[in-house]
């Protein structure tokens, strides 16, 4: 990943390519496919594949806790991230009463639960605003009070790369808002950046985008202290604990905190993929990758600021982040432009987003600010 020979070997499918979106989707190491591949050859033994696959959703769980600062039991997986904010909802049952927090620099996985409620049961929402980019706590701590009932932000956000320092944010909830539940998304983080968002009330990511993985798969952390007061009471079977005993039909015990969340039968082949892309990570080495990747994001901030283009979130020197977001009013010729010499990065209207990964070279940024500079 982090050397032209172990990157050939193991992304041949970046030969030929400058592949700045990560953010959106990663490209799998080939441990991943060989990953896959043994679910599907697990899966074509019939019922005795289960002897397999239930021991790699524990080794799955076992090495995402380490990933996530977290113990294993404080770990656990479903569909994707929409669901366990859904799963959330349902946990913390708000009423009018309640107040919940959201920033403009969300995924709307972790912002619409709120807002999609029924009238009769709808918390009150209120939005947290950047400025020139950054989320300042000083416009956080007005919307903040004893009815706040949830605050919600991601620790990178999708949209430009900013990366919320998170210590002060939790001193701030806990004093200003001391019955909230703190929720993070790390989607844009976990095995990206080094995580310091452990004291969170819980913590929810996919599967398909830093971590190497593949759809299918959604990663909650809660922590014991919290397990009691996020406890889903969606219907199921797997986070049942008496799903199948003699009383079940009188009364269903739920397993508490994270392994609630999982409500169904496990979505194997996604934990495959994740236990094979995360232990990849771990082997390569979190501080090595960061190491690496950091360089190159600033590179990137600072060829823009050559090129007269300000990114959309000012850069983080010490707050690592993967992304690094502009608007332009000519987008869609630039990203034509980038396409042409297989340089691939997000756009959207009015916005191309680049994101830089261990498997990122500086050979890719010189060819990104190149094709951008005559594209200009």
């Amino acid at each position: 990943m982090l050397t032209d020979t172990s990157r050939a070997a193991d992304f041949p499918s970046l030969r030929g390519i400058h592949y700045l979106n990560t953010a959106a989707e990663s490209i799998p190491p080939l441990c991943v496919n060989e990953a896959v591949a043994e679910y599907m050859h697990h899966k074509s033994l019939g019922m005795r594949g289960r002897d397999f696959h239930f021991p790699r959703v524990e080794e799955c769980r076992e090495i995402t806790a380490k990933h996530l600062g977290l113990a294993t039991d404080e770990v656990s997986f479903c569909s994707c991230s929409s669901e366990a904010y859904n799963l959330l909802a349902n946990a913390l049952q708000l009423t009018p009463k309640d107040e919940v927090v959201v920033t403009d620099l969300d995924f709307p996985a972790g912002a619409t639960p709120w807002l999609t409620a029924p009238a009769a049961s709808r918390p009150v929402s209120r939005l947290w605003k950047n400025r020139d980019g950054s989320l300042s706590l000083g416009d956080l701590a007005p919307l903040l009070n004893e009815r706040t009932a949830l605050v919600q932000v991601s620790l990178v956000s999708f949209y430009n790369g900013h990366r919320i320092a998170f210590a002060p944010l939790r001193d701030l909830v806990r004093r200003l808002a001391p019955h909230a539940v703190l929720a993070v998304d790390v989607t844009q983080a976990l095995g990206r950046v080094a995580l310091d968002c452990q004291d969170a009330d819980i913590m929810i990511s996919s599967t398909h985008k830093w971590t190497l993985g593949i759809h299918g798969g959604g990663v909650i952390g809660i922590p014991k202290k919290s397990a009691a007061r996020l406890t889903t009471s969606a219907g199921g079977w797997y986070h049942i604990a008496n799903a199948f005993d003699a009383d079940r039909f009188e009364n269903a015990r739920i397993k508490p905190g994270a392994l609630s969340f999982s409500v169904g039968m496990p979505s194997f082949a996604a934990l495959y993929a994740l236990n094979a892309s995360l232990r990849y990570l771990d082997a390569v080495g979190m501080a090595k990758i960061i190491a690496h990747a950091d360089p190159l994001v600033a590179s990137v901030h600072a060829g823009l600021k050559e090129l007269g283009i300000t990114p959309l979130a000012p850069a983080q020197p010490d707050c690592s982040s993967g992304i690094v977001a502009l608007l332009h009013k000519n987008t869609a010729a630039i990203n034509e432009a980038l396409l042409a010499q297989n340089i691939h990065v997000m756009h959207q209207v009015g916005r191309i987003r680049i994101a830089l990964h261990g498997y990122n070279t500086s050979e890719d940024i010189e060819k990104l600010l190149a094709t951008l500079r005559s594209a200009l």
